[in-house]
């Protein structure tokens, strides 16, 4: 019995083997078909991005686009750079993982080689063209049409040359009920210039008050956050508010399970974007493509990024010719959570960035790792399935930067010094795990506790922006010292010139309320008292 057990064994072996050559060596044989064999491949890898209105240099939509591009997809394919996808493998598995099976490369690599073979045109007549079968595939939408679209009010002339530019600008939606949102798609005019983006709500119409003092459209910074002035505890709190954001290469996706963000009746939407001059001058008025879920959510997102605020207080100071410069943080999660998406943001000097969850077991998962970060491919990387992170996890962040020479995307030649900063040439660097909690008493919680983390950063970055003039001047870092060293008239306030650049943009964001470019005297008494109750709140925690 256990010898007739055995050979069938291996004859179902044998025989398994067999079909599996067969079918590879008639695949082999056989002619490769746009319509049955590529074009669910470009459907479901490529169009997403190429397609009117998208990243991609090109389109892909139809069978005369991608034999035009033949070759060029061929290369790209077998060399790896397309699809970009590039996390490192963890174990992990993502619900948008672009990556293409060995199969489906192989199917590209034949179907490229046959294009000029006489039995290759033939079968093509001879094969029926399979409608579209998606109305996603005749829309500049890559999520088909949105159930609306909402656009700038007027266009912003992007200049040819000068430092990079952060400008807000209102999005009005005029919506009469609560909506859910659960994805967006952004349509910019001038992608070239467009270096990132973010989305907030605006409940109270805060932005439109600020919109346009300087003459053009939109506005400088975020202090759309800090209603009336209320101060850093105001901006970490209403991070919360954001929608996301879009950065090149990066492809929408609805959000899982019943999952939305808020979008509450009334609101606008306050798009901030980070523009980098290209050469030219350039217009841009985005539209925002809205897709709406149709019942509320059982569970609200929240993001937490590490370090903080794209990591304003890691105290990222890179001296030239470092090729390992390391910026770690961690956050210790207060409650058990179920991570949703991952995400990660740097500039050019950065080459690798690591989240690690480590458990109060010990038990380590890497939730994202990448080891060739490209800032041209950032995303948003979905989990397939929800990942169940206890309470007492751990949430280390590693990201490394190479200030050298061999750094190919270094913007400087020979290499300089770089900090935190908002500019390209600066550097930034954070990771976002966005999460869902199991309670409302428990998402309160961990809310409260983020925000604790981020004014933890605030601090940690006026200390290192201050402790050197402190120790010159002798008085305590706030808002006395600034103007004792910044204001040159001595009228008691601070016009924008008068500020160092390194100082300006942030002190402007966070207290200029009238949008002036000036920091007046009362802005400055505000800033005091604000200053004064974020270092009791550093004695109190």
């Amino acid at each position: 019995m256990r010898l007739l057990k055995s050979f069938l064994i291996g004859l179902v072996s044998v025989v398994a083997s067999s079909v599996t050559a067969w079918n590879s060596a008639a695949a082999k044989d056989r002619i490769i078909a746009y319509d049955r064999d590529i074009a669910p491949i470009m459907r479901e890898h490529c169009a997403g991005c190429h397609r009117p209105g998208q990243s991609g240099p090109f389109s892909l939509l139809s069978r005369s686009d991608v034999v035009r591009q033949a070759a060029t997809i061929g290369a790209v394919v077998e060399d790896g750079y397309m699809p970009p996808w590039k996390p490192v493998p963890t174990g992990i598995k993502f619900a948008n993982d672009r990556r293409l099976t060995p199969e489906e490369k192989d199917l590209i690599e034949q179907w490229v080689s046959q294009l000029t073979s006489p039995e290759y045109e033939a079968e093509l007549v001879d094969l029926p063209v399979e409608p579209l079968d998606s109305v996603n595939e005749r829309s500049a939408w890559s999520l088909g049409p949105p159930d609306l679209v909402v656009r700038m009010r007027e266009p912003f002339a992007v200049p040819a040359e000068g430092p990079d530019i952060y400008r807000s600008f209102v999005m009005p939606v005029g919506l009469a009920d609560d909506r859910w949102i659960k994805a967006m798609e952004l349509h910019s005019m001038a992608r070239g210039t467009v270096h990132h983006a973010l989305f907030f709500v605006d409940p109270d119409g805060t932005a439109r008050t600020r919109s346009k003092r300087d003459g053009q459209t939109g506005f400088s910074g975020m202090s759309f956050l800090s209603p009336s002035g209320s101060g850093f505890d105001a901006i970490a709190k209403n991070m919360n508010r954001g929608l996301g954001g879009y950065v090149p290469g990066a492809i929408p996706n609805r959000l899982p399970d019943d999952l939305a963000r808020k979008l509450p009746a009334g609101s606008d939407i306050v798009m901030q974007t980070h523009f980098h001059p290209i050469g030219r001058e350039v217009n841009e008025q985005a539209e925002l493509g809205l897709y709406f879920a149709k019942q509320p959510p059982s569970q609200r997102i929240i993001p937490i990024q590490v370090p903080a605020l794209f990591g304003i207080g890691a105290g990222i100071d890179i001296p030239a010719g470092n090729e390992n410069y390391l910026v770690a943080d961690t956050y210790k999660l207060p409650i058990d959570v179920e991570a949703i998406e991952i995400g990660g943001h740097a500039h050019y000097l950065c080459k690798s960035m690591r989240m690690t969850a480590i458990q109060p077991d010990g038990k380590q998962l890497d939730l994202l790792r990448i080891d060739s970060w490209d800032l041209d491919w950032q995303d948003q990387y979905q989990f397939k399935n929800r990942i169940s992170l206890p309470k007492g996890t751990m949430l280390r962040v590693q990201i490394r930067y190479d200030n050298s020479d061999s750094n190919p995307s270094n913007p400087f030649s020979p290499p300089r010094r770089v900090q935190w900063g908002r500019e390209s040439n600066d550097e930034m660097g954070s990771i976002v795990l966005h999460v869902v909690a199991r309670t409302e008493a428990d998402r309160e919680v961990l809310e409260q506790d983020i925000e604790r983390f981020t004014l933890a950063s605030i601090r940690r970055r006026i200390d290192s922006r201050t402790k050197s003039f402190s120790r010159l001047t002798g008085l305590k870092p706030g808002v006395n010292l600034l103007l004792t060293l910044f204001d040159r008239n001595h009228d008691g306030a601070l016009q924008g010139e008068e500020i160092p650049v390194s100082h300006r943009n942030n002190l402007l964001d966070f207290f200029d309320l009238d949008a002036d470019q000036t920091l007046s005297s009362a802005e400055l008494k505000r800033a005091r008292e604000l200053y004064a109750k974020l270092m009791q709140s550093d004695d109190d925690s």
